[in-house]
């Protein structure tokens, strides 16, 4: 009897027929793959932060002393900007505020964390925050690039129906505590007796885009007219791939009753707000 996949991917010829969440276990406690992928990440951002910052002769030890505030900051931010838009999740029991293992980060939270944690310690620091961040700007997404495939092994994180070529299947058991739309409930494909959703992979397109705006960002380091620009075209180059992704994802954080997805409004914010200081800026620098 031919084993049903667990994730499968029909149009492109790939069936993984096992999952686990799980990449090992120390003393019995779970090292979830998320984690690892999460930690990767940050490892290979630092990695390319430090040869930057060599490169344009700053001080490494700056960016290894800027990680560890800022990931404590990112993993706060990102926790709170989650529990502010499903607050209704929580209010009734606080303590689940607290409940980090179950999920439930916002990577714009995480963000805007981040970037308050750099102002403060660049102050400090008395260093510039536009080089700073323009530094660790290719970082921070190759970071968000890699962690991504964390949702992959989570199952989670996905679009709605879709029969185009990156069409994903995956178990309806699997997936039950996420929200299913109708049209993906209307489209269940059975195989070998086992029921499956079939969905966009939203995972697989922001890591793509992420990386795509990681290549972009250190080909036009160079070009740069001043300091922080080229954290502001990471900005507006996320932004606009968030924006579209966010409106095929099936789990937005959505603002109230109002059906609009709070990451699509945050993008295209910052995207605006990006894009009018990049102008003003080198139109500044044009006249000096």
């Amino acid at each position: 009897m031919v084993k049903a996949p667990e994730v499968w991917f029909p149009h492109l010829g790939i069936k993984i027929s096992k999952l686990d969440p799980v990449a090992l276990r120390v003393f019995g406690f779970p090292i979830y793959r998320y984690g690892v992928l999460i930690g990767l990440g940050v490892i290979s951002g630092l990695l390319l932060a430090l040869r930057e910052a060599k490169k344009t002769n700053q001080n490494p030890d700056d960016y290894i002393d800027f990680l560890m505030y800022s990931i404590i900051a990112a993993i706060i931010g990102a926790r709170l900007y989650y529990v502010i838009f499903s607050w209704d999740d929580y209010k009734d029991n606080l303590l689940e505020i607290f409940a980090f293992r179950e999920g439930g980060l916002a990577i714009y939270g995480g963000i805007l964390a981040s970037i308050l944690v750099a102002w403060i310690f660049t102050k400090k620091k008395n260093i510039s925050f536009g080089l700073l961040a323009d530094t660790a700007a290719p970082s921070l997404v190759l970071g968000q690039a890699i962690g991504r495939w964390g949702n992959f092994f989570n199952q989670e994180v996905f679009g709605r129906y879709t029969d185009s070529l990156f069409a994903m299947r995956l178990m309806k058991q699997n997936v039950m505590g996420q929200p299913l739309t109708e049209n993906i409930l209307n489209n269940i494909y059975t195989y070998e007796g086992v029921e499956y959703i079939q969905v966009h992979p939203t995972f697989l397109y922001e890591s793509i885009w992420n990386l795509g705006v990681c290549l972009l960002l250190l080909w036009y380091r160079k070009k740069k007219k001043f300091d922080g620009e080229l954290f502001l075209l990471y900005l507006v180059g996320y932004g606009c791939g968030r924006t579209w992704i966010e409106g095929i994802r099936v789990d937005q954080l959505m603002v109230g009753n109002t059906g609009i997805a709070i990451s699509q409004i945050v993008s295209i914010v910052l995207v605006l707000i990006s894009i009018s200081m990049i102008v003003y800026k080198r139109r500044n620098t044009k006249e000096t």
